[in-house]
């Protein structure tokens, strides 16, 4: 197994604490300064990645949603970045329904090369229900972004969403044993 590199690793971690430091800096830190820092983590994070597709989209959302609160010094565009995130994921997860395989199908044929056909429908599924929790994940943050405070918006997208996230991932490979033991009974 390859191992990550720091400038991934570190990049990752921004990301995951930067509602949390949204919420820390408001009102203590220019929202200019927090672009630039998003700007490096953008530049740093397409280095990193030697500009696969996979996180160019979300260098690039970034870079987008920082020029805006470089040029007004506003604090919005910043609080948008887990919405362009969510809908990203949506975007990757619904165009594998348009042109399969699906991107759950993708990895689970990474254990099992010869999918049958009830765990290939399976997959579909379960792509759908990520589709429909990256809706909702981008409509309920874009909503605290624009109507709630930066602590409700930091609750939400620094901490509900990973535990959401979470409960699904739990919630879904429970079904998955009830479905392989059902096909396999």
């Amino acid at each position: 197994m390859k191992k990550p590199d720091f400038a991934h690793v570190l990049t990752t971690l921004i990301i995951l604490v930067y509602p949390l430091l949204i919420w820390y800096a408001h009102g203590k830190i220019e929202p200019r300064l927090l672009a630039l820092a998003l700007v490096a983590v953008a530049v740093l994070r397409l280095l990193a990645s030697k500009l696969s597709q996979r996180y160019r989209w979300m260098s690039l959302a970034a870079l987008a949603l920082a020029a805006p609160a470089l040029f007004w010094n506003a604090m919005l565009p910043l609080k948008l970045y887990p919405v362009a995130v969510s809908l990203g994921m949506l975007a990757l997860f619904g165009a594998s329904l348009v042109r399969p395989p699906s991107v759950i199908e993708r990895l689970a044929r990474l254990q099992d090369p010869n999918l049958p056909a009830f765990a290939v429908a399976y997959t579909r599924r379960v792509t759908q229900v990520w589709c429909a929790f990256f809706a909702l994940n981008g409509g309920i943050a874009f909503a605290t972004a624009v109507w709630a405070s930066e602590a409700i918006w930091s609750l939400y997208t620094g901490l509900i969403s990973y535990v959401l996230m979470g409960a699904l991932f739990v919630g879904e490979y429970v079904v998955r044993l009830y479905v392989r033991r059902h096909h396999h009974a």
